[in-house]
């Protein structure tokens, strides 16, 4: 697990790129497996890919948390992108095929993650946020996912938004979580862009159109924007005083994940568009 720190919007105005992409892009999410993790100071959110190959992994941090075990004091959610697979979760096994998402409680001692075919391995997309109570283990298969389509093409930004954690339709301390498909065709995932200020955000970008799409994602201030190119299957963090909104080459899809104190989906600071720099 790597740490990426909190930072003020004056602590980027002078990045140069390297140093933008070294602070906010986690560049590396899935190798076959293997558990790559970032922790990051903002709202102290961990996220990663696990990716089992011939043997089923497990998340197993205690002393970097100062904890016994992983989940003693945190919940957690995953969604699969890659092949079909498995979790272990206490004991109870589940079998979880492509897009299929799951929360699991605080307080839950071990979560075995496993894929059906080496060749073709699951690949869980896993984010954890800190957690004051216990709420039900659940999973979320892909096929009752609450859907919202959204968008029109005359701006280039229709696309389906798959909620999984949210607080309309189940109880979690702060995560949220997410899956987004852009229409083809349709290239931004959010614009005008917002911030919102009470809560956190990260993108992982996947499933591209082609393999030469490359997504754009916008952060910073509003009055002060910065930009990082993606390539598939990487990670950006966003504080929760920047815009966050991206256009890609073709049409792709996001795993969003969000904490923080509201829980609200809709609580959000739209940015007119004259004022963005």
């Amino acid at each position: 697990m790597v740490t990426r720190y909190a930072h003020s919007p004056k602590d980027i105005e002078h990045y140069s790129t390297e140093d933008l992409r070294n602070e906010f892009l986690m560049e590396k999410i899935f190798n076959p497996g293997d558990i790559l993790l970032t922790y990051t100071y903002n709202d102290r959110m961990i996220f990663g890919g696990v990716t089992p190959t011939t043997e089923p992994l497990e998340i197993k941090l205690d002393k970097q948390l100062g904890v016994d075990y992983f989940l003693q004091r945190r919940e957690l959610g995953f969604i699969n992108i890659g092949g079909s697979g498995s979790v272990t979760i206490d004991g109870q096994k589940d079998d979880i095929v492509a897009h299929d998402g799951y929360y699991i409680g605080k307080g839950t001692k071990s979560v075995q993650f496993a894929s059906d075919d080496p060749e073709k391995p699951a690949k869980f997309y896993v984010v954890s946020t800190p957690a004051h109570k216990t709420y039900p283990n659940k999973k979320l298969p892909f096929a009752n996912a609450l859907k919202k389509p959204i968008g029109d093409q005359e701006h280039l930004n229709k696309r389906v938004i798959y909620k999984y954690i949210d607080a309309s339709q189940m109880d979690t301390c702060q995560l949220q979580m997410g899956y987004t498909v852009l229409e083809p065709g349709s290239s931004w995932n959010t614009m005008p862009a917002h911030t919102h200020a009470r809560r956190m955000e990260t993108y992982l970008y996947c499933e591209f159109g082609t393999p030469d799409t490359r997504v754009v994602h916008f952060l910073g201030e509003p009055t002060a924007s910065k930009h990082i190119f993606l390539e598939p299957d990487q990670a950006v963090v966003n504080p929760s005083w920047s815009i966050h909104c991206g256009v890609g080459t073709t049409s792709y899809s996001f795993i969003w994940a969000m904490c923080g104190e509201n829980q609200t989906y809709d609580d959000m600071d739209q940015v007119p568009m004259h004022e963005l720099r």
